[in-house]
């Protein structure tokens, strides 16, 4: 999958920018450069939807649809979901929220942002750790300009994110194309963690607690995009919620 959003909408964490990538021979893309190069790995299977200059999502069409992590994408009333893995209680998350069996994680990750959004205000955190599986997923809501992501905490699934040339944020799970796209300005995407436009990135497994950034160095010395660690140190004032009424809170992240 993959996901990039201008930096107007998405307000990515400033740690994920290097100044490294500038000195370097290899410098980061703009975003449509970074789709090309997407593309280019999956010539036959992909398919991209772009949103003006706000946003752009790829998805790529499993080889095999029985296989353990699955790639899902689907939209409904102008909401899009790129799911990445499996949901072992999605029978019983369907049931919860009133869908039919048939319902694909993908869908069923919509209707959870769409009960966050409209129904609130519910504690996100407690909504994504009722999650039980491998996933990550990326939501956009096109007509809000929102962005959603997370990362499961078992680490089945791997994610990964950075800044492109213009500030937009690059969400992938293929690192090379992170890794081209965005130079040294990239990291792994924490896992037990959400990210949302508003709100910024917090870990819904330990809500209470801060998300510090952490130096990331690679093996040529240079300072890349950081790490990004629960600190038990360092308690929030309060849990962020998503309603009608009730937006996120915002913290620093340092």
């Amino acid at each position: 999958m993959l996901a990039i959003f201008h930096k107007a909408f998405a307000h990515p964490p400033e740690e994920l920018n290097s100044p490294a990538s500038y000195n370097g021979s290899t410098k980061p893309k703009l975003p449509e450069d970074t789709l090309k190069e997407f593309l280019s790995h999956h010539p036959h299977n992909t398919f991209s939807m772009s949103f003006g200059a706000a946003a752009v999502l790829a998805y790529v069409q499993p080889d095999r649809p029985s296989s353990l992590h699955q790639r899902l994408f689907c939209g409904f009333e102008d909401i899009y979901c790129l799911f990445l893995g499996s949901l072992n209680n999605i029978w019983s998350l369907n049931k919860q929220y009133g869908l039919t069996k048939g319902t694909n994680e993908a869908m069923f990750v919509i209707e959870a942002f769409r009960t966050l959004r409209d129904r609130g205000p519910y504690p996100a955190d407690q909504v994504v750790k009722d999650f039980d599986g491998s996933f990550a997923f990326v939501v956009y809501d096109s007509k809000g300009g929102t962005v959603f992501a997370a990362l499961g905490s078992d680490g089945g699934v791997r994610l990964y994110w950075g800044t492109a040339a213009d500030g937009s944020v690059v969400i992938s799970d293929d690192l090379e194309v992170i890794k081209a796209g965005c130079a040294k300005s990239f990291a792994p995407f924490p896992t037990g963690c959400m990210f949302h436009s508003e709100g910024g990135l917090m870990s819904f497994e330990h809500p209470m607690y801060r998300v510090k950034a952490m130096p990331r160095v690679d093996s040529e010395g240079a300072v890349c995009g950081a790490n990004f660690k629960v600190d038990k140190y360092a308690r929030v004032n309060s849990i962020p919620r998503v309603g009608s009424e009730t937006n996120w809170t915002v913290w620093d992240s340092q």
